[in-house]
């Protein structure tokens, strides 16, 4: 079958497509036919060789997929062509086929095409965990979304309106701030622009947002005090380097700063989090949206893709 693989830690140009062998399941695992792989920010960080994840090469990458059950082995009940989305894999997404243990295959509603599907596990899972698991976001609560209109931001709106959350989002383009207002947001802004910051305020009546799911913490951390509210939580959860912070906004605001990691969730935590996503997507409230395609050949472009565009949803690949 073919395959992406990383031999050597580093930039984009590490991706490169190999023959190997297609995997066999053994006792409580399952084959999967690939019919799109989705790409997060994440694999990049990983393939550089930065995250604190480091696989040993060579790799696979690649967590989110959706496709059809090929085959399964010993003690799996899961009827062949099931249509499934991963939530991750034993041997990387990035393929015509990937191997997974059972519990790591989830039922995909019959409304969500294979691409969508492909953006399900790792945007959804992240969003549903900021929001609720360490944000305790409730009902009446205003959330600020920060980066909104990419595959993270979508599924944090779609949620949060579920939950009775007033939504405000930022993107970096009309073409974002256009596709927030559709996927729900009360309020849209461009992050680009001066003065948004008085804008996303103004929005509040100047009592500021309860909390703030932040994308890239590194340039916006400490401006999010400007428009938290007081007892106001921030959930890191993208950065992409450093920055000089004054503890003191926080200590103003008893305000309290949430990082996360999806894959810390404990067993319990993920339990909750595959029900959210079933009955989202069974209620009709998970809708993906897919910004590109790519073919699996040009898995590296994908990558400076999904790193360097401003986002406008999920970007997958197809075997």
């Amino acid at each position: 079958m073919k395959a992406i693989r990383v031999s050597e830690f580093g930039d984009a140009d590490r991706l490169r497509l190999e023959e190997i062998e297609k995997p066999v399941p053994g006792p409580g695992q399952v084959l999967v036919r690939v019919m799109a792989a989705g790409v997060n920010p994440v694999d990049t960080y990983i393939r550089s060789g930065t995250h604190s994840v480091r696989p040993d090469l060579p790799y696979t990458p690649g967590k989110d997929a959706a496709g059809i059950i090929e085959a399964v082995g010993e003690g799996v009940a899961i009827p062949l062509g099931t249509r499934v989305y991963t939530a991750d894999s034993l041997t990387g997404t990035y393929a015509e086929f990937c191997l997974c243990n059972e519990e790591q295959v989830h039922a995909l509603g019959e409304g969500i095409s294979f691409e969508q599907g492909a953006g399900i596990f790792v945007p959804y899972a992240t969003a549903y965990r900021a929001l609720f698991q360490k944000a305790q976001a409730k009902a009446g609560e205003t959330v600020l979304i920060h980066g909104a209109s990419g595959a993270v931001g979508i599924a944090a709106i779609q949620f949060a309106r579920r939950a009775g959350l007033r939504v405000i989002g930022t993107a970096g383009s009309e073409a974002g701030i256009e596709l927030i207002k559709n996927t729900g947001a009360d309020f849209a802004f461009n992050h680009s622009a001066e003065g948004h910051l008085g804008e996303i305020l103004g929005a509040t009546d100047g009592s500021g947002v309860d909390i703030i799911l932040e994308m890239l913490a590194n340039e916006n951390l400490e401006k999010d005090f400007g428009v938290l509210a007081k007892f106001g939580r921030i959930v890191v959860i993208g950065n992409r380097g450093s920055l000089e912070f004054t503890p003191r906004l926080a200590m103003a605001k008893d305000a309290s700063i949430h990082g996360m990691v999806l894959f810390n969730a404990s067993k319990e935590e993920m339990e909750q989090i595959y029900a959210a996503i079933a009955e989202g997507m069974d209620c009709g409230v998970i809708d993906p949206v897919v910004e590109s395609q790519f073919r699996l050949e040009d898995a590296a472009d994908a990558h400076r893709a999904v790193i360097s565009r401003k986002a406008l949803g999920k970007i997958v690949l197809i075997p």
